[in-house]
């Protein structure tokens, strides 16, 4: 569960988070509104989401299907994604719920949402996850591999690809995952210009509430906070 937030402890969170983002932004000759802030709403509750957007978060992600399905009915109309490990058996319950899944990490999860897509006469935007450190202990794309599957998985019916996300290594210190996210912005860069049909590197998701200024200066498009925002988890 995270802590109760005051609306007061939540404007001063986001006030830090604007004024750092602003910063990583101009270093990366970029404007704040070229970065997209997702506010990770695991175990955070509706009121406490409802005030968030009213502030100016217009953005949500979800980790878990069974929360996004239960607090569905009350929040306010926001965008809404999806950013954690997604089974295949629950594609069809969030495929009318988000407007973009960001956790795309096999040739089986990306098939079933075609199919589900195609089922709901709908199209669904996609990010590939990319296991940018080759850790065991994470999904995701191998750098060397993610264009041939990223290939693959544009020509299935009813997907659009819209870029890539990815979760580096846990380190002590955020300049640690500066390396990765380099990395990253180099796929992202090399697969773009590749104009590949069905496929659109507009958003580059990465970095979270430790390291979003690092990940920003390094390209991201778009960040994931969850702690930064609403405060740790207990």
């Amino acid at each position: 569960m995270m802590e109760k937030l005051s609306a007061k402890e939540f404007d001063e969170n986001f006030s830090s988070i604007l004024e750092k983002l602003n910063k990583a932004a101009e270093g990366s000759n970029r404007r704040l509104k070229d970065i997209s802030i997702l506010a990770a709403t695991k175990t955070v509750d509706a009121d406490t989401i409802n005030y968030a957007i009213s502030r100016g978060i217009n953005l949500i992600g979800e980790n878990k299907v069974q929360e996004l399905l239960s607090k569905k009915d009350q929040i306010i109309e926001v965008e809404k994604h999806f950013i954690g490990h997604l089974q295949t058996n629950k594609v069809k319950d969030i495929i009318n719920e988000v407007s973009l899944i960001h956790s795309v990490d096999s040739i089986k999860l990306a098939k079933e949402i075609s199919k589900q897509a195609v089922k709901n006469e709908k199209t669904m935007d996609i990010l590939l996850e990319v296991n940018i450190g080759g850790e065991e202990s994470k999904w995701g794309f191998e750098p060397e591999n993610l264009e041939e599957n990223l290939e693959e998985i544009a020509s299935l019916p009813n997907i659009r690809i819209k870029g890539l996300m990815a979760i580096p290594p846990v380190c002590n210190e955020p300049e640690e995952n500066r390396k990765y996210f380099r990395k990253m912005y180099k796929l992202f860069i090399d697969i773009g210009t590749k104009k590949i049909d069905n496929s659109s590197m507009e958003i580059l998701s990465m970095g979270m509430s430790d390291d979003f200024d690092v990940a920003v200066s390094e390209g991201a498009t778009l960040i994931r906070l969850g702690t930064a925002l609403f405060g740790r988890r207990i």
